[in-house]
């Protein structure tokens, strides 16, 4: 069993910077992934970016993140991280973090590849 808690929304006006935390607790084994999914009312759960270790770790982020969203890890804590710049109203959402075990690669970008949800926090980007 995984633990999963986020932290870190809140309401910015747009150009602003948050950051959001995701701490995992319990047994996730040497394969794994993190990631961080949003979903805005009315519209599906969208993948943003995710964190893997298989052998080495991997980083992925979502086309319309890339540049200004970047996920990183502390491994002491086994708290990913999702630094997030320029955020714009479209990027008003629920963030929620996810941990999937023995995650392939293509199911990285998937969130039925994530069993572990945590409860979600919600970013609000307006002026």
């Amino acid at each position: 069993q995984v633990q999963v808690a986020e932290s870190g929304g809140g309401l910015v006006h747009p150009g602003g910077s948050l950051r959001l935390s995701c701490a995992a607790s319990g047994s996730t084994g040497n394969q794994y992934a993190m990631g961080w999914f949003r979903q805005a009312p009315g519209k599906e759960r969208e993948f943003v970016a995710a964190w893997r270790r298989s052998g080495g770790t991997t980083v992925y982020h979502a086309e319309s993140v890339k540049g200004r969203f970047t996920i990183s890890k502390d491994n002491a804590k086994n708290t990913v991280y999702l630094q997030m710049n320029s955020l714009q109203p479209e990027d008003t959402a629920t963030y929620y973090c996810a941990v999937g075990t023995n995650i392939i690669t293509s199911m990285v970008y998937n969130s039925r590849g994530y069993r572990y949800w945590g409860q979600g926090t919600q970013v609000t980007v307006s002026s």
